[in-house]
């Protein structure tokens, strides 16, 4: 079983490509520690935004529609994979007890449909930051919304949902070049 990834599957690797395309910037096997001492390591995590998403195998996570059930050593592949299932819907609990947006999807969803749900969820949470800060700036206008644009609303984008999700490089002063004979 060596040869079974853990990370950088192929369906992770072209859900990530495409989401850095977009500019969206992430972490990767990113280990969370939550409250309990439970420890759970997303596909990909948007710390800024708290939302982890998972790419599930259709073997390991037992997808309904493509799952296969293994007919030699059924006594040791049947418990093992009813665990998988177990232990993922335990962590998705305390991800979401901690605060999280949980996205899990299956390795089979096309890579459209699979950019648009983790698109969806960045835009549906509001980043942590002074301009979201409840505070007296936020509360002298009651009429003022603190959450994204709507998708129809004027000044929406197609790139990233934050500029906490983005990574711009950073002002580097280029080296010092002696020119100076000697």
């Amino acid at each position: 079983m060596r040869a079974n990834r853990r990370t950088d599957t192929k369906p992770e690797l072209a859900l990530r490509h495409a989401l850095h395309r977009l500019g969206y910037r992430y972490r990767k096997d990113y280990r969370l520690d939550l409250d309990g001492g439970r420890r759970v390591r997303p596909d990909i995590a948007f710390t800024a935004r708290k939302v982890a998403v998972f790419v599930d195998g259709c073997f390991w996570h037992a997808c309904p529609e493509h799952g296969s059930k293994p007919r030699a050593n059924e006594w040791y592949w049947g418990p093992k994979l009813i665990k998988n299932v177990e232990r993922d819907r335990v962590n998705d609990a305390a991800l979401i007890l901690a605060g999280w947006t949980v996205v899990r999807l299956w390795e089979h969803v096309p890579i459209d449909e699979a950019v648009g749900t983790v698109v969806t969820a960045l835009t549906a949470t509001v980043p942590p930051g002074p301009a979201n800060a409840p505070g007296p700036a936020n509360a002298a206008d009651p009429g003022t919304s603190t959450g994204p644009a709507s998708p129809a609303g004027p000044g929406t984008s197609t790139g990233p949902a934050s500029p906490s999700d983005r990574t711009e490089p950073p002002n580097r002063i280029p080296p010092a070049t002696d020119d100076s004979p000697g």
